[in-house]
């Protein structure tokens, strides 16, 4: 009998549109390669990835290399200063062309010497004169998608896809109530990590605050947990608390000049969240790029009023980087270690009526978007 139940757990999927009724994707979601190549595919080639911030491009010219997993690409702002974004190739040898960041009037291969203008259209070809037939209004990059979205820019490989935009309904509206000095604010700091669990795996720690209490004993100090709820949307989920005393155990800050008392938190398909803590004006990005079917690299991104952070902000930093960041890897690096034994199938999803800072029903409305981008 106990085989039987064995075998019956790995073969039915007991996920179930509704959150309340539902178990987790199954074990084998997190840890197989062939899973992870249809991912590529189904998620992150047709999803609106982001890939950078405004600033990188503040002038005509001014561009930065960016990927989309194992997808080069890179974002320009023309003459007339519109955003583009091209793959990363050029389009007589397949050199890549540009590296890092930079400024130039115009984009010229390393390999054989094509130049290319600001909006993909070939300038140059050396020889291509002497060459019959050959005609230069035929040749451009291949484009991407781009759209901006609160001064962070997107890009999407599918050249149908829907604006983005229009899938966020009060995203925007939520983020400038909890962060109003957005617009003035500035990239200052980066963390990065190297992760080994699948890119899901720490999506779903990000999802749920079931874990705050046993694992993050300074952020239950930092927020007012009975106030924290997640709600889902269509793309994306908000994850808000008040705030607490200025004097906590995670960090301190003086709250004469704090513009910011809340935690607040969006999460956005498939892998990007935006968190505002209490403090000065505030943003940070949570960028999980998937490395493999079990490794992720993550960096983390601050934005402040000043490009150089202050000694208080840095106190934020380090709690981050030196405490919550541990807690949450390890608790990751656990779950996909304990994904890969036999002894796992499928989970089951602890969701209230209330939707309390206990309820997991934010990851269930991740794992739906999963199922679905999936074919599930």
């Amino acid at each position: 009998m106990a085989k039987v139940e064995a075998l019956r757990r790995d073969t039915e999927d007991r996920f179930d549109p509704d959150p309340e009724r539902s178990y987790t994707l199954k074990g084998r979601t997190y840890t197989d390669p062939g899973i992870f190549e249809q991912e590529k595919e189904a998620v992150f080639y047709r999803a609106w990835n982001f890939v950078g911030h405004v600033g990188q491009v503040p002038e005509p010219g001014c561009y930065f290399e960016c990927n989309v997993l194992d997808q080069n690409l890179f974002v320009v702002r023309g003459k007339d200063g519109e955003l583009r974004a091209f793959y990363n190739v050029c389009q007589h040898r397949a050199h890549e062309l540009v590296k890092g960041s930079g400024k130039a009037k115009a984009l010229v291969c390393p390999y054989h010497a094509w130049s290319y203008r600001l909006d993909g259209g070939l300038r140059t070809a050396r020889g291509s004169q002497e060459t019959p037939g050959f005609s230069a209004e035929e040749i451009c990059l291949t484009p991407v998608q781009v759209e901006v979205f609160c001064n962070f820019i997107f890009v999407n490989l599918d050249p149908d896809a829907a604006p983005l935009a229009g899938q966020l309904g009060p995203m925007e509206q939520e983020l400038r109530r909890y962060c109003p000095d957005l617009d003035k604010l500035t990239f200052a700091h980066r963390l990065t990590y190297e992760i080994k669990a699948n890119w899901k795996n720490v999506v779903d720690n990000f999802l749920e605050c079931y874990h705050c209490a046993p694992a993050h004993p300074a952020f239950v100090d930092l927020v007012d947990m009975k106030s924290y709820r997640s709600v889902a949307y269509d793309i994306h989920s908000s994850h808000i608390s008040a705030g607490t005393s200025p004097d906590n155990s995670a960090y301190s800050f003086d709250p004469v000049g704090a513009s910011q008392s809340a935690f607040a938190a969006w999460w956005l398909w498939p892998n990007v969240t935006f968190n505002t803590f209490p403090g000065p004006g505030n943003i940070s990005v949570l960028h999980i790029t998937p490395t493999g079917p079990e490794t992720v690299h993550e960096h983390f991104d601050f934005y402040f009023m000043n490009d150089t952070p202050s000694e208080q902000e840095m106190q934020a930093i380090r709690y981050i980087d030196e405490v919550l960041q541990p807690e949450d890897i390890g608790l990751v690096e656990s779950v996909q270690r304990g994904l890969n034994s036999r002894g796992y199938d499928q989970g089951r999803f602890i969701v209230d009526r209330a939707r309390s800072e206990r309820s997991e029903h934010a990851v269930h409305h991740f794992h739906s978007l999963v199922h679905r981008a999936l074919g599930g």
